[in-house]
């Protein structure tokens, strides 16, 4: 069948509308047979699905959306929660002929990774076609695509940016769906700026052919959307939702985990048949919370049936996060009461993904932002109260299916006078490192007046140009150097980027590689409240002194020389995550690509091929790349980070004792104190030999630092005169 649609006529004579008539009734008959994709007769499956797409309320809207699209080169869409706009839209765009296979492509972008995978694999079950082929889907070290064959691909916003990187036009797409803009992330910022850019230059008839932008939010913040996009026109898609009833409680809840784990036991007890969604910010609490409420629910299935707990992070295996669109249980007696399905969730269950059957929202008000204090250079993901947007996102999520409640774990007080009304956009609370770097590849030179829909702080960008100056990836004149193409290579944060390349000079990039993947994903090392001292004991025999960055590296090697059919029992048994190992595994052979295509030399510390490694050459190379991120132990014992002063103590969790004089850290972490994570012991003479131009005396602060430095410095200039 080839794989290609004739593009839809929408102009609006009669001629044209009988013909157009005519087309979708032959199109419609050759549906129900063939799939135009695959030549292949249409599975049942697709007929089932087909059903249920027919009664979205987007569907409704498809021909006023598709003559807006035609007619416009940017339309922007207010499509309210279940309304089916993140699966059918970019559908509609390719039943009306804006992909042919091979040659242009169809992109929709999405905040977050959980949301690209899943809804790429329902949207290539909705087409009956296979996952990878005609739908497919790109994230961070992870590509489900077929570049002769994706007609349809679902990315991640920093995905599509990288994209742009090696092809400023973004030529290979012929329509681009912006997805769920009012979360206003970093990226998708970053990517309307850059839209702005290209949309003049991919105008009809121009070298690479009209570009169309469909903006999709699911708040009121639309209108903004919609003018600053050149007052593009918008159009509002409602959602299918009946009423739902809130619920404040009469005080604060003083810890808001058991406060969410309680009140879903009590639903569970006290409510009608339905399911129920909480959300909490992490998955550490997440886990926990699904744990206390398997524990409890066990002891009352006789009574109020079975309750099935599923977790939701975006750290989760594809296959682990699928289980939330299961069922939930039957009756396990005739006549008995039936089971209950409950999602805990970050907050990607707002509006990135919808589950059927929920029918109670428990909310505490709370979610992790990325917080950017500028004047100490130190970026944390803090646990930050939701907005009033966010608030009416969550509980509309229990209004799907049949009329349902919501229980907000705050009062309504707090509702109206302590939550903003919308969340503050990334870009203002972010560093901007990374995203300078890329508008850099672009060739954007003018960062200042880059047409951000919210300008980030003068400040924020300078701090940026800083450190891409330090680390070598930016001149004095702000012009980018060989050394910055190369970091801009890697998916990276540029100080890790940077250790990847400098790696080589120390004869260890296959070890420095390895600990880069390990940092790259979240919690190897497991902790099980009940059995913290075996988990601790099992994290000892990687142990290495002076480093946690050696000490996963050891984890590393210690899980490859295992045999493969006995690795899940060998993670079980040393509290090591399975998943994370793989994951590692994954985006460690990822970044060894690009090195090969990079032509860096891929060389090791272990001559003997043991698994052991030399650690000062590791050390020296981890100083190389992270020479900023230094903290000093002073007479009093206490930690001051170089040149920003701030009080900080090693993390609990560090193998690091408190005695070693200088560190370097990965992670400044705002808890219950200012904590550095994932340490590793330096020497002030490397710091001297290795960054010169940052720890430069004459602009140095006063403090008892500055003293080793100028001892260091003597010793490096006697070496020099010998």
């Amino acid at each position: 069948m080839g794989g290609r649609r004739q593009r839809i006529d929408l102009g609006d004579d009669e001629a044209s509308n009988k013909k157009q008539k005519a087309d979708d009734d032959n199109a419609e008959a050759e549906a129900q047979t063939h799939n135009p994709w695959t030549g292949l007769p249409y599975s049942q499956k697709y007929y089932s699905i087909l059903k249920k797409r027919f009664t979205l309320p987007v569907y409704q809207f498809k021909q006023e959306l598709l003559k807006k699209v035609m007619a416009n080169q940017c339309v922007v869409v207010e499509g309210e929660t279940g309304s089916g706009k993140t699966t059918q839209i970019p559908q509609f765009l390719l039943e009306a002929g804006l992909a042919s296979q091979g040659e242009t492509c169809i992109a929709c972008t999405q905040p977050r990774r959980v949301a690209a995978t899943s809804i790429a694999a329902r949207v290539a079950d909705e087409m009956d076609v296979q996952l990878g082929q005609e739908v497919g889907y790109t994230i961070r070290f992870e590509d489900v695509s077929d570049p002769n064959r994706t007609v349809l691909k679902f990315v991640t916003d920093g995905m599509l940016l990288r994209e742009a990187m090696h092809d400023s036009l973004l030529s290979r797409y012929s329509a681009i769906v912006l997805d769920e803009c009012h979360e206003r992330t970093l990226a998708t910022d970053v990517i309307m700026g850059l839209l702005m850019e290209i949309l003049p230059k991919r105008t009809k008839g121009s070298k690479h052919g009209e570009l169309k932008v469909v903006v999709m939010s699911a708040t009121l913040d639309a209108k903004k959307f919609q003018e600053y996009f050149n007052d593009a026109p918008l159009m509002k898609v409602p959602g299918r939702t009946f009423p739902v009833e809130v619920f404040f409680t009469a005080k604060a809840e003083r810890n808001y985990v058991e406060a969410a784990v309680r009140t879903t036991l009590h639903i569970h007890q006290c409510e009608e048949p339905g399911d129920i969604l909480v959300f909490l910010t992490g998955e550490a609490e997440i886990e926990q919370a699904c744990e206390e409420i398997r524990k409890t629910a066990g002891s009352m299935a006789r009574d109020h049936g079975e309750l099935v707990v599923y977790p939701l992070y975006s750290s989760l295996p594809p296959e682990a996060q699928r289980k939330i669109f299961s069922a939930a249980p039957k009756a396990q007696v005739a006549g008995g009461p039936p089971g209950r399905k409950v999602v805990v969730s970050t907050n990607i269950a707002e509006t990135s993904l919808t589950i059927d059957g929920i029918v109670y929202v428990v909310d505490p008000g709370f979610s992790k932002q990325k917080v950017y204090n500028p004047r100490i250079r130190v970026e944390s993901l803090l646990v930050s109260p939701i907005s009033r947007a966010s608030a009416r996102q969550r509980s509309g999520r229990a209004g799907r299916t049949r009329p349902g409640k919501c229980f907000r774990l705050y009062t309504e007080q707090s509702f109206h006078k302590d939550l903003q009304e919308t969340t503050y956009p990334e870009i203002l609370r972010s560093k901007m490192s990374n995203v300078v770097l890329t508008l850099k590849k672009l060739g954007i030179d003018d960062l200042v007046h880059f047409d951000f829909m919210d300008p980030p702080a003068p400040e924020t960008l300078m701090r940026a140009l800083e450190l891409l100056n330090y680390l070598g990836a930016l001149d004095d004149e702000g012009e980018m150097t060989e050394l910055g193409y190369q970091m801009s290579e890697l998916p990276l944060d540029p100080q890790l980027a940077k250790l990847i390349l400098v790696s080589p000079d120390y004869g260890c990039s296959a070890e420095i590689v390895t600990i880069v993947a390990m940092l790259s994903v979240p919690q190897i090392f497991l902790r099980p409240r009940e059995q913290a001292k075996a988990a601790d004991e099992a994290k000892a025999q990687f142990t290495h002194a002076d480093s946690d960055h050696l000490t996963l590296l050891r984890a590393f090697n210690e899980y490859n020389m295992v045999p493969e059919r006995e690795r899940k029992n060998w993670c079980w048994e040393n509290f090591i995550s399975e998943r994370a190992m793989i994951s590692a595994n994954n985006v460690r052979n990822q970044i060894i690509g690009i090195m090969k295509r990079l032509d860096l030399a891929y060389v090791s510390s272990d001559i003997k091929g043991d698994g052991s490694f030399s650690s000062m050459d590791i050390r020296k190379a981890l100083t190389a790349g992270m020479f900023m991120q230094v903290a000093y132990r002073q007479r009093s014992g206490e930690y001051l980070t170089v040149k920003d002063n701030q009080n900080v103590a090693i993390h609990p969790s560090s193998v690091v004792n408190n005695r070693q004089d200088w560190v370097i850290f990965e992670e400044f972490a705002l808890t219950t104190k200012n904590f550095i994570r994932t340490v590793t012991s330096t020497n002030v003479d490397w710091l001297v030999e290795l960054a010169p131009h940052y720890f430069d005396l004459e602009n140095f602060p006063k403090c008892e630092a500055k003293g080793e430095l100028e001892k260091a410095y003597l010793r490096m200039s006697k070496m020099c005169k010998r």
